[in-house]
């Protein structure tokens, strides 16, 4: 048998489908990888193995009825940022630890029709506000490719499982970069959908006209799984696209001969490695000689995306983060009157780089600075969305690097937090415009870290992205799991 860890979703679904394996050996298999590895690792914030196990056995039972489903019998971790009903969700805070959901986010609904089985709840910044997973209330998830670094963020639990092996795909959330960041800095595949495309009824809300979910895996073919299941209309969401969802694993397998790829001269930008650079250079190549045509095209104001993102998304998490004061959830610390209990619930709830945000999005909302602050980045949003618009009349995907350095030591920008918000300085403008974007493994720098490369589509264009991806996979060919990892 080959290596079980090496297979994606369609091998497994096909070996559980001939018997060759039941659910409950599979969960069973990275239960036991879990309990080897994430003591260095730290991506899970705690497993839920009776219930996986239980889930298991009612996929062996599905199946044992001939009955089929994407993902019927596969294990995957959870971003601790979805409510699923009956299990702890946190948030990686304080202020809602012992918080266990009446109900099931969208997304866990339809991968429980699928048939998936939850390994646990994946550690991330709290609130998914953070860059390198070190603003999680309760550990700081490591790097598998070098243990001493981070493996970005706020999905860097979710990154890092799936990057050693940890689960076969998880899913997590993209604010700024949040997907495609972590996914690049651990060598793996991560998506962030359009805007829409997936419910976000059941996400714990960061910066609301900016969170997007989408599913992390070690190969292309996964990712448009994971995508297939999760896409499509929900009424319990007013942002929510009311599309059809097309059959992404169609895309796959085709040329992308006459493709045109634009090259955005701005994000060439200061401070950029050069191995980053090299390596986005190398990849373009790849893409150039199976046919695609590369193109020059300008975004001349994604010089004000990360100053302009971080009005808004602070903004919106001080309006969203004001419900959690000791009330009505989780934490609550008694004080001598109700406005005490107020203060003191959330000073001990909320962790520093989440009351740096609230403090900065209360200003920035507050009589007399709206205008000058949250209005005028809104009017920079629609300049940077139409950039794009006006890019894409000349070509069909953008590629750019995902992030201008590979993974950082642990602790170094912890007391520089604009140099940490630069981390996101190319995937951010893809969330002010609502645009898809996907990260995929584009090689290595000259320490042996894990270097990323993303596509841009066109807004529902999910299906041409996943095509150049699976393409640019198939030829470069990137080692996905560490050699340390990669065993039976």
């Amino acid at each position: 048998m080959d290596n079980i860890v090496d297979l994606t979703i369609v091998q497994l679904r096909e070996m559980l489908k001939k018997k060759e394996i039941s659910s409950v050996e599979l969960t069973r298999y990275y239960l036991d990888r879990i309990k080897r590895y994430d003591g260095e690792i730290l991506a899970y914030l705690r497993t839920t193995e009776a219930y996986a196990m239980e889930m298991a056995r009612e996929a062996d039972e599905r199946i044992g009825r001939g009955e089929d489903a994407p993902l019927l019998g596969i294990p995957m971790g959870m971003k601790d940022i979805l409510c699923t009903k009956g299990i702890e969700t946190t948030c990686a805070s304080n202020i809602l630890k012992g918080f266990v959901p009446p109900y099931d986010a969208t997304v866990i609904r339809k991968l429980k029709e699928a048939g998936f089985v939850h390994l646990g709840r994946l550690n991330m910044d709290e609130f998914a506000m953070g860059s390198s997973t070190e603003n999680s209330a309760f550990q700081t998830t490591k790097n598998p490719w070098d243990t001493t670094r981070i493996p970005g963020g706020s999905s860097g639990g979710s990154a890092a499982a799936v990057a050693s092996g940890l689960c076969v795909s998880a899913l997590g959330t993209d604010t700024g970069g949040s997907i495609r960041q972590p996914a690049a800095l651990c060598g793996i595949v991560g998506m962030k959908p359009t805007y829409g495309r997936v419910s976000r009824y059941g996400l714990i809300a960061f910066a609301s006209s900016l969170d997007q979910i989408g599913p992390l895996s070690r190969t292309v073919s996964d990712c448009a799984t994971m995508l297939g299941v999760i896409a499509g209309h929900d009424p319990m969401d007013s942002t929510s696209i009311p599309e059809p969802v097309p059959d992404y694993h169609s895309f796959l397998g085709r040329d992308i001969k006459g493709l045109k790829i634009g090259i955005p001269a701005e994000y060439s930008v200061e401070g950029m490695e050069g191995d980053v650079k090299k390596a986005c250079d190398d990849n373009l190549q790849v893409l150039k000689d199976q046919g695609a045509t590369l193109v020059d095209v300008s975004l001349p104001h994604t010089r004000h995306a990360v100053a302009a993102y971080y009005i808004i998304c602070t903004a919106e998490a001080s309006s969203n983060l004001a419900r959690y004061d000791g009330v009505k959830y989780g934490l609550r610390e008694e004080g001598k009157d109700i406005i005490d209990m107020y203060k003191k619930t959330r000073v001990k709830g909320f962790g520093q780089e989440v009351k740096r945000r609230i403090i900065l999005g209360t200003y920035v909302l507050s009589s007399g600075y709206y205008d000058a602050y949250y209005r005028k980045a809104g009017k920079v949003r629609t300049l940077i969305r139409r950039d794009f618009d006006e890019a894409f009349r000349s070509c069909d995907l953008i590629v750019t690097p995902v992030a201008p350095t590979t993974a950082f030591k642990a602790g170094e920008r912890l007391e520089d937090p604009l140099t940490m918000y630069l981390s996101d300085i190319f995937t951010i403008p893809v969330n002010l415009a609502g645009l898809p974007g996907i990260s995929i493994p584009g090689g290595f720098d000259s320490k042996g870290l894990p270097i990323g490369l993303q596509i841009i589509g066109k807004p529902l264009d999910e299906g041409r992205m996943l095509q150049a991806a699976y393409v640019f996979e198939s030829v470069k060919k990137v080692r996905t799991i560490p050699e340390k990892y990669n065993d039976q």
